[in-house]
């Protein structure tokens, strides 16, 4: 089985997705077994849309059973899902209101933006700075999010809550790295 990627710039930037949603992910199945099922089962069903994606990932970079299309159509919906699940559904409570409120709003526009990428019959049309601004907005969120940790005082969920929050935009990065790739094929 080869890869699809020939590059050396493209099989970096999914290995980098792959190996850093891995320990992200590693590291919240840790938080669920230190902190208890009972305080972090949240994160556990967001764990299995992230695996969901990592698995997809590497289906599509080994030329595995998943064709192109499949590959956008469901990892743009597990992205899509925590998105809804995380940061609209069950938004966590911030500190400072302004933040809670750009967070909410940059995610409303992230999930409009993913249905839209996601409903296009022909998804080759989506030009590079679309996809680009997808992976931008859900990096945006997760800063916020990092800003507001940094404004509440620190406990021992805080270093737990600060790799969690950049699973998604690392596993956004990969997808859209994908995305653009076979864009240029």
């Amino acid at each position: 089985m080869g890869i699809r990627f020939k590059s050396k710039s493209d099989i970096f930037n999914v290995l980098v997705t792959a190996i850093a949603a891995v320990l992200s992910v590693g590291v919240m199945l840790f938080g669920v077994w230190h902190f208890g099922l009972e305080k972090t089962w949240p994160e556990l069903v967001l764990n299995l849309f992230y695996i969901a994606c990592i698995v997809m990932i590497w289906m599509y970079f080994f030329n595995g059973p998943i064709t192109t299309k499949q590959f956008n159509y469901w990892c743009t919906l597990n992205v899509g899902m925590t998105v809804l699940l995380r940061d609209v559904l069950f938004a966590p409570p911030l500190v400072n209101y302004p933040l809670h409120l750009s967070c909410l709003t940059l995610s409303v526009v992230l999930l409009l933006m993913l249905t839209f990428f996601y409903a296009r019959k022909d998804w080759k049309t989506y030009s590079k700075s679309n996809l680009w601004a997808i992976c931008i907005i859900d990096v945006v969120i997760a800063t916020l999010y990092n800003i507001d940790i940094f404004l509440e005082t620190p406990d021992e969920y805080s270093t737990y809550l600060m790799v969690e929050i950049w699973i998604r935009p690392t596993i956004t990065y990969g997808l859209v790295a994908c995305f653009v790739k076979e864009k240029e094929e």
